[in-house]
Order: structure tokens, then C-alpha cells, then sequence
């Protein structure tokens, strides 16, 4: 990953983030701190690049709506870019809020970007610690913008630069004081640009050291990834740019083997969500856009 990928990954998730928080109701997830991160000038770029990009998304939209331009774009990022990013914060966010308030200590967030939940939840500065793992460059560039928003860093957060999809160290969070404790892990937005080999060897390292009770939240893709065209063919769009970006999606897994590489690592899965069921909980009786992304899925798995 460059450092102009790795930002401007995490800047249009910023700027998914904002929108929804800005524009959408109800909320299915309100990062109001994510407006913070961007510049406006940014915001504006992103916007305006997402609207003239309207005619590789769905030719009929462009046609419609050629003379309302804040219709493309609330279309574009209601139906590509948001659906998955709001779901999975939220469902992620609710298990972990759970699992702090049965006693669980020690948060790892794999793939950071420029997430905000502990600004979001200072009410947590003084009973959990947060370790942000991400790509180097990608942490260089939130400490940037913590700095330019007089965002001050809680005493709980620890950054912990690491290519963690090409090898994961747990030597350089034991040295941000990570300790051997029951973890929560999330790891969103990741699995679906590494082998199924590379996901299996990621799990098995990160729960190698870790006690019983241990658990993590990830999304993935199911076997339909590379067959499902999706609504206004969002799906194969989302395949197609990520290839055109240098960084082709790679897995698809059934239910079956999700679940055989969880428990190779030792880990059973507590709670699963089809496409189906996350539209049910996150995106029903809507009258927008928004709608859960096919092919996807989300889980929470627990270290035996």
C-alpha cells in the first residue's frame, strides 16, 4: 500500500461516514467526528469526483437526475459507497459496548483508518485500552488530522503502525502495553483483499495469545462475490474498483468454511448475519437508498 492509497482509502471512508452523519435519518450509524477528519476541500473533491463518476454506476440515474446534482451523489453513496461501512460500525461497535460492560478491558481494531470511536466513547478512557493497528502511513496521516481537528489523544489509545496483512507481530503491541488479557478484536473491511490462506494464518496469530472468552467481529464475503451483479450492479462494481485501485478483492467464503478456518484457530461463532438479516436489523423501514450490500456478511466468533 502507498501512502496516497492508504489515504485515500481512509478519506472517502471519512467522508461515507460524514455524509450519512450530515445528510441521512435515521442513523444507522452517526460517526459525528468523522466530519473532523476531512477538509472541506475534501469533501467538496470526493463529492464532486463521485458525481462525475455517476455514469460508470448506473446510466439511467445519470439521466434522471443530470440537473440535480446532490441526488447523484446522496444515490452514489447511499447504494455503493455507505450500506456496508454504516452497518458493520454499528453491529461491531454494539457487540464490543456489550462485551465492556460484561468487564472486557483490551480493544484491538485491525485496519484502523480514521475511525473515532474512542472520541466517541470517552466514557470508556479509563476502563479500556484501545490499540489502533494499521499501515503506517495510514497512521501518520490520522495523527495529522487528530492534530489539525485540536483533537486530543485519550491516555487509552495507543497506535500501533503495523502491515498486519503481510505479517502480524504481536511484539510491537506488547510494546504499545498490550497485555495478555481477555480481547476484543475487530477486523472490518480487511478479509476480503487477502487469501483464504492469509486470513487463516492473520486469525490463528491473533488468537495464539489470547485467552478463552477472547472474541472478534469481521465481515466477509460469501462465494457469490465474483457471480452477484447486486443492485444497479453495485457488487461487481465494488469488485471492479477495487481491482482498478491495486487492490483486487481475493476470497469468498461458504458458511462451511468460514466456520472450519474459525475453529482451526479455535474459535466458534456466536452470532452470524446473512445480507438478509443485516438488512432486517440495520436497514428496514427505510424510504432512501440505503440497503444491505448483497454477498456480504458479518459474524462475532469466540475463543473457546
Amino acid at each position: 500500500m502507498k501512502t496516497n492509497e492508504s489515504s485515500l482509502t481512509s478519506l472517502i471512508s471519512a467522508f461515507g461516514r460524514a455524509y450519512h452523519s450530515k445528510y441521512d435519518a435515521p442513523k444507522i450509524f452517526d460517526d459525528f467526528i468523522a466530519k473532523d477528519l476531512i477538509t472541506a476541500k475534501e469533501f467538496t473533491d470526493i463529492s464532486e469526483n463521485m458525481i462525475q463518476g455517476i455514469s460508470f454506476f448506473n446510466q439511467e440515474i445519470a439521466q434522471k437526475y443530470q440537473e440535480d446534482p446532490d441526488e447523484i451523489l446522496k444515490w452514489i453513496t447511499q447504494v455503493q459507497l455507505s450500506p456496508t461501512p454504516l452497518a458493520r460500525a454499528a453491529y461491531c461497535e454494539h457487540v464490543f459496548l456489550n462485551e465492556a460492560m460484561l468487564g472486557l478491558k483490551q480493544y484491538v481494531i485491525l485496519g484502523a483508518g480514521l475511525d473515532t470511536f474512542c472520541f466517541r466513547h470517552p466514557e470508556l478512557e479509563n476502563s479500556v485500552e484501545i490499540f489502533e493497528v494499521d499501515h503506517p502511513a495510514t497512521q501518520e496521516l490520522k495523527k495529522n488530522r487528530l492534530d489539525e481537528a485540536n483533537l486530543t489523544i485519550p491516555r487509552n489509545l495507543h497506535f500501533v503502525p503495523m502491515d498486519f496483512t503481510k505479517q502480524f507481530s504481536y511484539q510491537h503491541l506488547i510494546e504499545a502495553g498490550f497485555d495478555s488479557t481477555k480481547t476484543f478484536f475487530s477486523l472490518l473491511g480487511v478479509s476480503y483483499y487477502l487469501t483464504k490462506e492469509e486470513i487463516s494464518n492473520l486469525i490463528h496469530h491473533l488468537f495464539a495469545n489470547v485467552p478463552s472468552g477472547s472474541s472478534i467481529v469481521l465481515d466477509y464475503a460469501d462465494d457469490r462475490l465474483f457471480e452477484e451483479k447486486g443492485m444497479s450492479n453495485r457488487v461487481d462494481n465494488m469488485v471492479k474498483m477495487a481491482s482498478a485501485g491495486g487492490e483486487p478483492m481475493k476470497s469468498g467464503f461458504t458458511y462451511s468454511e468460514i466456520e472450519k478456518l474459525l475453529e482451526s484457530a479455535g474459535l466458534l461463532i456466536y452470532e452470524h448475519l446473512s445480507p438478509a438479516e443485516i438488512n432486517d436489523r440495520f436497514f428496514s423501514h427505510r424510504t432512501d437508498y440505503l440497503s444491505a450490500f448483497e454477498t456480504i456478511h458479518y459474524l462475532h466468533a469466540i475463543k473457546k
